[in-house]
């Protein structure tokens, strides 16, 4: 008897029974260059041990053998296994066994011997193809079981700590994954707060200034993209899926970290989806008892710490460069200002605030040669400074609370006329306030020195409003700024002595 062989390749596992060693070695080198794993066996009492203790996809088995002829063998094989497929090769077709034997065996294929082995290969071929689809609606079988036996776990849990636990340790074990977080907004389950929930596991089970730490800009710009395009997304590491509810609202995110490659995106979809939908129908229904202490002082914290990342990344944006240190504060000050000429609530003034401090947020991922650079940018320089409206509206839509204000950021840039970035929009598509943005935006941009000219005198700056009011300007909006500038000295004195850029700040946390 010779040794067995056995070679690594791809996931798929035949096993060639046949006491011929010539029959082997051959299909060993023909299923190597297929790319499979390949295990040659000569004794038929052997295989059958070998496939009641291993898997294997695919046997390819002779049918004249000692001391067990080929259907004998697998009526042993059958007895264990019903899902191994099979070929069955014959040298002499008059000794073949009959049809009848080959179906109720179960015995998927036949073939001749012959010199040329091509009707094997495409034998095999199909073969495989056959036990890749039967895998797969396996995996969706067993994956939906799995989702569905998750599902009465999360109806008897009693608190938004259990249930965003619970959800995390299911989805992460049906996507094998060790490292992960769950982020659910309050705003979504239907309530007047725009606060979120949070659950890390692995390297994320930290303190929510620790998680804060963590989140990079680029990341937070993928939360947010995940959560606004109700979309999966991935990411070096892993992949962020939204929770989408039953009425299409997104209720948070979550983020698993995936070492291994893992194919099954449609029943992570499927999952979150069922997931977002338990949650909500948890709240709908009353099934749990919500401490409303307990979730306010998590959700004060989240929104807290998730503030101060940003604000961090804004003063980051600020200190990048000298000559427009300040500049988001000034654009805030001049737009709550504008917004006040119009008589507009004051819930749309702390939207104009807080917009204006943020406004610019995308530009941390701007390179600094193309932010510094002093002489005219290229076409790819300057279509890499027009993403950052869309960069800094996907960081600031990771979290709910910002949900207001990112249709401003996202909009500052672009012009009644129709030629501004990055939609293109024109007219009354642009939000009012954005358009009230862009001008205290446009104003500051101009009075302020840069690396690339001087800074404007007020009169000059006002010129160039009025000449561009109707085409780049909302023509009211600068109507009433052109009034409010006859006090610009004193609006000055107010910005340098009163001004606080850390207010926003203070009241959020309020």
């Amino acid at each position: 008897m010779r040794k067995n062989s056995t070679v690594q390749s791809s996931e798929h596992k035949i096993i060639v029974v046949d006491d011929e060693r010539g029959i082997l070695d051959s299909l060993q080198v023909i299923i190597r260059r297929l790319g499979y794993q390949y295990t040659g066996v000569d004794n038929p009492l052997e295989a059958i041990e070998r496939i009641r203790r291993e898997n294997f996809d695919l046997l390819i088995l002779d049918y004249l053998m000692e001391p067990l002829l080929g259907d004998e063998v697998v009526k042993e094989i059958r007895k264990f296994n019903r899902d191994i497929y099979i070929l069955l090769l014959t040298g002499y077709k008059d000794l073949a066994p009959p049809l009848e034997t080959i179906k109720t065996l179960d015995i998927q294929g036949y073939c001749e011997k012959a010199d040329n082995f091509d009707q094997l290969i495409l034998l095999i071929e199909s073969a495989i193809k056959t036990i890749s689809q039967k895998k797969t609606i396996k995996i969706f079988r067993d994956g939906l079981t799995k989702i569905l036996d998750s599902v009465p776990k999360i109806y008897q849990l009693r608190s938004i700590p259990e249930i965003l636990e619970n959800v995390l340790e299911e989805i992460m074990l049906f996507a094998k994954s060790t490292n992960g977080f769950i982020m659910i907004d309050n705003f979504a389950l239907e309530s007047n707060n725009n606060e979120s929930a949070f659950k890390g596991m692995g390297t994320y089970d930290v303190s929510l200034e620790k998680f804060m730490s963590m989140l990079e800009p680029p990341f937070m710009e993928s939360m947010g993209q995940a959560r606004t395009s109700k979309e999966c997304i991935r990411t070096n590491d892993g992949i962020i899926l939204p929770l989408i509810n039953d009425s299409m609202k997104t209720l948070g995110i979550v983020y698993l970290e995936l070492k291994n490659p893992f194919n099954e995106i449609e029943l992570l979809k499927i999952f979150a989806t069922q997931v977002a939908t338990s949650i909500n129908n948890i709240h709908l229904h009353s099934l749990v008892s919500i401490k409303n202490d307990e979730l306010a002082r998590t959700y004060n914290e989240l929104q807290r710490r998730y503030m101060d990342a940003i604000q961090v990344l804004r003063l980051a944006v600020d200190a990048k460069d000298v000559y427009t240190r300040g500049h988001s504060d000034r654009v805030a000050y001049y737009a709550v200002k504008l917004g006040k000429s119009f008589n507009l609530k004051e819930e749309d003034l702390e939207k104009l605030k807080a917009a204006g401090i943020f406004h610019d947020i995308g530009k941390i991922g701007i390179a600094d040669d193309i932010l510094f650079k002093t002489d005219k940018l290229n076409d790819e320089e300057y279509a890499e400074i027009k993403k950052h409206p869309i960069k800094g509206a996907n960081i600031l839509s990771a979290v709910s609370m910002f949900k207001d204000i990112v249709p401003l950021v996202r909009c500052h840039h672009e012009r009644i006329d129709g030629r501004g970035y990055p939609y293109g929009m024109k007219g009354d598509e642009i939000p009012f306030l954005a358009r009230i943005i862009s001008v205290a935006d446009a104003f500051d941009a101009m009075t302020s020195d840069r690396q690339y000219r001087s800074k404007l005198n007020i009169e000059e700056a006002k010129k160039q409003l009025t000449l561009n009011s109707g085409t780049q300007f909302d023509s009211d909006v600068v109507n009433n700024f052109i009034t409010l500038l006859e006090d610009f000295d004193e609006m000055q004195k107010e910005i340098e002595h009163t001004y606080n850029p850390d207010q926003f700040l203070d009241n959020e946390n309020k």
